[in-house]
């Protein structure tokens, strides 16, 4: 099972390496991985998704709140949420194909942000899903590379990971 997790962290030199190293020094894999500053420049967010069963996740969690400079460890599974991911397409593209790939990319609410002789690049934001569909699509033209940024996630309403917000699952007055 494929889990999206959001570990909130001290922003500080070393954590992130302290972080792959519990999954690696575990066997655990990291198949996605995106980190940046929050609001709080003190404090960063590091969401990545991995592969366990549930078991795999509460000991994965439970090692990760052991670390020094973890604040909070959340899955997003049986939450709601938003999940997006930025995809960008290097397609080749040539008389034949720039008018089907330009109605691709529209069906797909994509952007074309490079033009050269022989190749497009695309920008597409979705989940995973649509990612995996506009490729299927792009690969009859001529796929030339593919660079993605990892899944991102956030709860939907009121719920939050950063401080001073509303956590729905907590008691709040």
């Amino acid at each position: 099972m494929r889990h999206t997790i959001s570990v909130l962290v001290e922003n500080e030199f070393g954590v992130l390496s302290r972080v792959a190293g519990l999954f690696s020094g575990r066997g655990f894999n990291i198949e996605s991985l995106s980190v940046a500053e929050t609001l709080d420049a003190t404090v960063s967010r590091i969401t990545l998704v991995t592969t366990g069963d549930d078991t795999v996740l509460e000991q994965i969690t439970k090692q990760l709140n052991k670390l020094v400079s973890i604040i909070r460890v959340s899955d997003f599974k049986d939450t709601e949420h938003v999940e997006r991911e930025l995809v960008l397409i290097k397609v080749t593209a040539d008389g034949r194909t720039r008018g089907e790939l330009m109605n691709i990319v529209d069906i797909f609410r994509g952007k074309v942000i490079d033009v050269s002789p022989h190749s497009y690049i695309v920008e597409i934001t979705g989940n995973q899903e649509k990612i995996d569909a506009i490729l299927e699509l792009l690969k009859p033209l001529g796929i030339v590379e593919i660079v993605r940024t990892g899944r991102v996630a956030m709860f939907r309403g009121r719920r939050t990971l950063a401080g001073g917000g509303i956590d729905e699952k907590e008691n709040v007055a």
